[in-house]
């Protein structure tokens, strides 16, 4: 039995569903979250995981009842950036095994956690402490605070009704803090394999 392709057309044009056009303010929010998926690469993945899980709770869903929900929800935060800012500084490298080591900058080099195994001099040197750490460990401080921007518990936790500027800022200032931040890792991108970091291949 021969079926009319032309005569299907029309009830297949009506099933398919047509793409509601985006508002500009839907088409920010969009590349902004997909900007901050990229910023989230940025950060010890450990720290970011533990604050998506906690923020609900601590916020108790972003209603925030009790003074408590307000100051565990601060003291939540800090405790991310400071972790943010500490494991900017630590690094990782293989051992003659290839055994991945981790280990926090020093001025002499590097310091091994676990303390089992001793790099030469020459090559400690090349893991020591340098002055672009600490602007890396800042930016990091401020991608993680950016992030926590669009966490609509953290949010709705501390500014409940927002008038429209400060919606405004809210959504501007993330993707503001994120280009910054990204151009500087780009332009000076970090050498470190630190904890909650991508490994060393070396």
């Amino acid at each position: 039995m021969d079926v009319n392709v032309s005569n299907l057309q029309p009830l297949l044009e009506n099933v398919l569903p047509q793409k509601t056009p985006k508002t500009p303010a839907q088409k920010t929010m969009r590349k902004a979250f997909k900007g901050t998926a990229h910023l989230s690469k940025l950060l010890p993945t450990g720290t970011v995981l533990i604050f998506q899980t906690l923020s609900p709770l601590f916020t108790h869903q972003g209603q925030c009842k009790t003074v408590s929900n307000k100051a565990m929800t601060i003291v939540l935060l800090s405790l991310c950036s400071i972790s943010c800012f500490v494991l900017s500084f630590t690094d990782s490298f293989r051992d003659e095994r290839g055994k991945v080591r981790y280990g926090v900058a020093s001025v002499n080099g590097i310091w091994v956690m676990d303390g089992s195994v001793r790099l030469p001099a020459k090559e400690a040197e090349k893991y020591r402490l340098r002055f672009i750490d600490f602007f890396h460990a800042f930016m990091s401080i401020l991608v993680f605070l950016a992030i926590a921007l669009f966490d609509g518990s953290v949010v709705s936790c501390f500014v409940p009704k927002p008038s429209e500027e400060i919606k405004e800022l809210l959504m501007l200032l993330p993707v503001g803090i994120g280009t910054v931040c990204s151009l500087f890792f780009v332009a000076f991108p970090t050498q470190r394999h630190g904890i909650g970091f991508p490994l060393s291949r070396n």
